[in-house]
């Protein structure tokens, strides 16, 4: 798993790490099989996950049948899913065990129509980074880019994330 090396540990970031010593040609599979048991609308969809970091996700969408819309490119929706996924992923690769990932708010702006494969890359930056390692509640906007075969943009995205602890204090009353 690339991009590892940071001393923080969450579920998510030691399941994967399990498969460092998988040999490289099957860690993708077994990398998609785990996030599709723990998410089983990834695999119904038919995302895939290209690769995943602390900082960074890479999630395809390939242009079949099953996402495709009336025109024959991936439907809005199934854009939306990837860019959400990819952005969840890496908040998910951050957050505290103890506490649990919700989104709040998609903003998407679909720019044009796209044409093949979908590409979505989420990038956190580091200042996120420390704040989700080091709060157990708190709000970060994660942007996404979404690219098709072209190379060129089809939606302009940002997800808000929030996190909050999994299970509520109780106020003593």
């Amino acid at each position: 798993m690339q991009n590892m090396t940071m001393s923080f540990s969450n579920a998510m970031r030691r399941t994967l790490g399990k498969l460092d010593a998988v040999p490289g040609m099957l860690q993708g599979p077994l990398r998609n099989f785990a996030i599709r048991r723990t998410i089983p609308f990834v695999g119904t969809a038919g995302l895939s996950i290209q690769s995943i970091s602390a900082d960074e996700v890479r999630i395809r969408l390939k242009n079949t049948r099953r996402v495709q819309n009336h025109i024959g490119s991936v439907h809005a929706a199934a854009a939306a899913l990837l860019a959400e996924t990819a952005t969840g992923l890496v908040v998910g690769m951050n957050v505290q065990d103890q506490c649990i990932p919700l989104m709040k708010k998609m903003t998407i702006q679909y720019t044009r129509r796209s044409e093949g494969d979908l590409l979505g890359v989420a990038t956190l930056p580091d200042d996120a980074i420390a704040q989700l390692h080091s709060t157990d509640k708190g709000a970060v906007v994660v942007p996404v880019e979404v690219t098709d075969t072209t190379g060129q943009a089809t939606l302009i995205c940002e997800m808000d994330w929030a996190w909050i602890p999994k299970v509520r204090k109780s106020d003593g009353g």
